[in-house]
This record gives C-alpha cells, sequence and structure tokens, in this order.
C-alpha cells in the first residue's frame, strides 16, 4: 500500500448507493445510505441531490454527527446558457450553498441540465452552444461564482457531464479558457471525461490550477464503444453497466491518483460509481471493495 497523499481526502456520494433523484422508489432511504458509507470506511461525503438528505440543518448535522461524517460539498444541476433562467438557476445554486456551507463544506459542484431525459433518453435541448450561448455561460458561470462565495463562503465547481454541452474537451478547456479562475474552478469527474473522449491526464497537466474538485470514476470501454455506436444516452448507457469499479474500465485511476497527488492543493476526491437503479445490497460491497483499492493506490487513509 502506497502512502497516503497528503493534498487528497477520499469521499464518496449517494450516486455510488443508486441515488440521482430527491425522492425515487428505486434507491435507498437516505438513513441505510448514511449507515453503510459509514460502515464502508469512508469520513467524507458529497451530499447528492438537494432533498435526497434532510434540508434541514441541525437535521442534518445531527445525521452526520451520530455517524461520524463529515461534508465535502454539494451538488446541484443549473442552467447557464439561458438568461431568463439566471436567477431560478441562482435560487437552487444558493440554497444547496447554504446547505453545504452550514455543514461546513466549501464546495458546490454545479452541472449543466442533461439535454436528454435522464429516463426515455429523448433529447429535449440543444446538444451544442453556439458562440452566443458560450458567452451567456462564462458571464452566469463567473457571476453565480462571485456570488456563492460573498454569501456563503463556498467555490463553485462545474462539472463536465454525459449529454449535456460539457462533456467533450474541446468543451471542457472552452469553459475554463473563458471563465475566471478566482470564481470558477473544474470538478474533474474522470469518468465522464473519458466517456466523452477526453484525456484526463492531459486535463490535470494543462489546467492544474483550475481543478478545485474531483469525482473519480471508471468507464467500460466496450460500453463506451456501444455509446458511440448507438447513439446511446447516458441513462442507458448506466443501465449496461457503463460505470465500473477499479481497476477496471478508464481512465486508470492509480494514474489518477498519482497525478493529482503531485498537485500544489488541497482536493476532496469523491468516488462516484453510477449505478440507478440497483438493487439495495449492491453498493455497500463495492464501496468497501473500491475504499480498499484506491487506499492502495495511495487515497486516503479512510
Amino acid at each position: 500500500m502506497r502512502t497516503p497523499a497528503p493534498n487528497l481526502r477520499l469521499g464518496s456520494a449517494p450516486d455510488s448507493w443508486g441515488v440521482w433523484f430527491p425522492e425515487d422508489d428505486a434507491q435507498p432511504p437516505y438513513a441505510r445510505f448514511l449507515d453503510e458509507l459509514a460502515a464502508a470506511g469512508y469520513e467524507w461525503l458529497e451530499l447528492g441531490p438537494y432533498g435526497y438528505l434532510p434540508t434541514d440543518p441541525a437535521v442534518l448535522a445531527d445525521e452526520l454527527a451520530r455517524r461520524g461524517l463529515k461534508v465535502s460539498g454539494g451538488t446541484v444541476f443549473g442552467d447557464l446558457h439561458t438568461p431568463e433562467r439566471f436567477e431560478e438557476t441562482a435560487a437552487q445554486v444558493g440554497r444547496v450553498a447554504a446547505l453545504t456551507a452550514s455543514q461546513g463544506g466549501g464546495h458546490v459542484v454545479l452541472i449543466p441540465p442533461l439535454y436528454r431525459d435522464e429516463k426515455t433518453g429523448a433529447v429535449d435541448d440543444v446538444v451544442e452552444w453556439d458562440a452566443a450561448q458560450w458567452r451567456t455561460v462564462h458571464a452566469a458561470a463567473n457571476r453565480i461564482g462571485r456570488q456563492m462565495f460573498e454569501e456563503h463562503g463556498v467555490r463553485i465547481a462545474v462539472h463536465p457531464h454525459a449529454d449535456t454541452q460539457i462533456c467533450t474537451q474541446p468543451q471542457i478547456e472552452a469553459l475554463l479558457d473563458g471563465t475566471d479562475p478566482e470564481s470558477v474552478s473544474l470538478c474533474l469527474d474522470t469518468g465522464h471525461v473519458a466517456y466523452g473522449g477526453g484525456d484526463n491526464l492531459d486535463l490535470i497537466r494543462r489546467y492544474a490550477s483550475r481543478i478545485g474538485y474531483v469525482h473519480i470514476k471508471q468507464m467500460d470501454p466496450a460500453v463506451l464503444r456501444q455509446v458511440r455506436d448507438e447513439g446511446l444516452g447516458f441513462g442507458e448507457a448506466v443501465k449496461r453497466g457503463v460505470c465500473v469499479e477499479p481497476p477496471a474500465g478508464v481512465p486508470d485511476p492509480a494514474d489518477i491518483v498519482a497525478a493529482l497527488s503531485g498537485l500544489d492543493a488541497e482536493l476532496f476526491v469523491i468516488v462516484e460509481q453510477d449505478l440507478y437503479p440497483c438493487e439495495p445490497d449492491v453498493p455497500l460491497p463495492i464501496a468497501v471493495r473500491t475504499r480498499e483499492y484506491l487506499n492502495g493506490c495511495g487515497l486516503g487513509a479512510r
């Protein structure tokens, strides 16, 4: 086992328990998720979809404290490319930022809305932004980043995601090249970068100072080929098992940990293995094996 990298903190998220929505009959109750997260040996967690965990700060703090858990950050979907939806997006991000800050978390992961319905796969938005939309996105991201830090003391990390307009490496670079480093960082999701055909290690090398938060996951190359050959949506890809536990899949998590450990930054590295929907007894053994494997790579003592 490698010595844990002192600048990296390991955590996990409701996503690794098959949680995509605030409420869904296919998802485990939040108490079971928290119990199993602690049992699997994790100390840090990301909050997941707003409303899945308690949104009353006092109730949430009690639930976490009695399990020895701490919050790394929150997660929210927000439309950056539609000017008339800016205030709505800012309000959505703000309520997640407030809850995150109430638990001592300092990061909010901001994901563009998917242009496909997560359950049906139907395309319901533009799949590429034009130059004017990119200018709108850059301005909105900068404004929200400044606002969330001023009001709540949290940093915004924009998250590339399958079936969004920020997925491929050129799109990720367009986001970073057009935004203010003081206001907007990158949530490097290693699996979604691979899903979009990007090079994680290249992004780490060239945009090291912009990486503010990390989701670590791996994708099955065989299913990725099916995605491209058949034009699959992300929901169908997940059902086919596109997300896999380490050391299977791409990118190699050991390479990612080695590259991140060399950065001059303290980073949360949050495990995400998309499992929606899954049987209730599936996530816990995977979570334990994943933690043990990543510990062996030098990621986290817990």
